[in-house]
C-alpha cells in the first residue's frame, strides 16, 4: 500500500452541515422548513447539480438550473467565509502518512477555487501529492473516474491505494475503481449493501491510524 485517496466534502472537512445550512436558509426564503433527516436521506453525498436539480423538482422553486446553482455557491461563500472546520482526526492522519513515506491524494467533487481555499486556510494542502477536482473529470461520483485519475497522477496501481469515503457513492465510485475503500460516515451512514463493498468502517479519520498499523504498515 502505497497512497491514501482522500475524499474532500464530508470526510476530511466539515461542510456537509454547511450545505444543510444552504439550503436550509435557501428553502426558509420561500416558506419551506428543511430538516436534518431529510437533508442526509435525500442530499448528502450528492454533487451540488443534482442537489439543485432536487431542491428545484421537489419545492417547484423558480430557478433555472443555473439560477439555483449560483445561489447555492453565494449563500455557501458567506458560510465558508464564517471558518469551516477539519474532521476530527485529519491532522494525524495526514501527519501520519507523511512520517510514513506514503503519498495522500484528493479526489472530490468541489471545484478547483472552493477546496484550495479551505484546505490552504487550515495550512494542509502541502500534505498532498496529486489533486483531482471536478474541473478535471467528465463523470461524477458514482462513476470512479476521479479516482482512476487520482491513481494515475500518483502513479500508482489501483490495489496500491486505498481510498477514504464517506458516502453511498463514494464508496460505489471507489468499489467499481476496484480500489479498497474505508468508510467514514458522516451526516448519513450508508446502507449496509454499500458497507458490504468497504474494507472496514471507521468513527474517525484517527482510527485509520489504527487501521493502517494493524493491516498494511510493516
Amino acid at each position: 500500500m502505497k497512497a491514501i485517496i482522500f475524499d474532500f466534502d464530508g470526510l476530511l472537512v466539515d461542510t456537509e452541515i454547511i450545505s444543510f445550512k444552504v439550503y436550509q436558509k435557501l428553502l426558509a426564503d420561500y416558506g419551506f422548513s428543511f430538516s436534518k433527516e431529510e437533508y442526509a436521506k435525500h442530499y448528502s453525498g450528492k454533487t451540488e447539480a443534482a442537489n439543485v436539480a432536487r431542491l428545484i423538482d421537489t419545492y417547484h422553486l423558480p430557478w433555472t438550473q443555473q439560477e439555483g446553482f449560483n445561489q447555492v455557491v453565494e449563500i455557501e461563500k458567506r458560510f465558508i467565509a464564517e471558518g469551516v472546520e477539519l474532521k476530527q482526526g485529519a491532522n494525524q492522519l495526514l501527519t501520519y502518512l507523511k512520517n510514513k513515506g506514503l503519498k495522500a491524494a484528493l479526489a472530490t467533487s468541489s471545484t478547483k477555487d472552493r477546496a484550495m481555499d479551505i484546505l490552504q486556510k487550515h495550512e494542509i494542502h502541502q500534505f498532498f501529492d496529486a489533486f483531482v477536482f471536478s474541473e478535471d473529470v467528465q463523470r461524477s461520483k458514482p462513476d470512479p473516474e476521479v479516482f482512476l485519475k487520482a491513481c494515475e497522477k500518483l502513479d500508482i496501481a489501483h490495489d496500491e491505494a486505498i481510498v477514504l469515503e464517506d458516502s453511498e457513492n463514494g464508496i460505489l465510485a471507489a468499489w467499481q475503481a476496484q480500489i479498497p475503500v474505508i468508510c467514514i460516515p458522516d451526516m448519513k451512514k450508508p446502507a449496509q449493501s454499500f458497507l458490504d463493498k468497504t474494507l472496514a468502517a471507521a468513527n474517525t479519520l484517527e482510527d485509520v491510524i489504527d487501521y493502517l498499523e494493524n493491516m498494511w504498515i510493516e
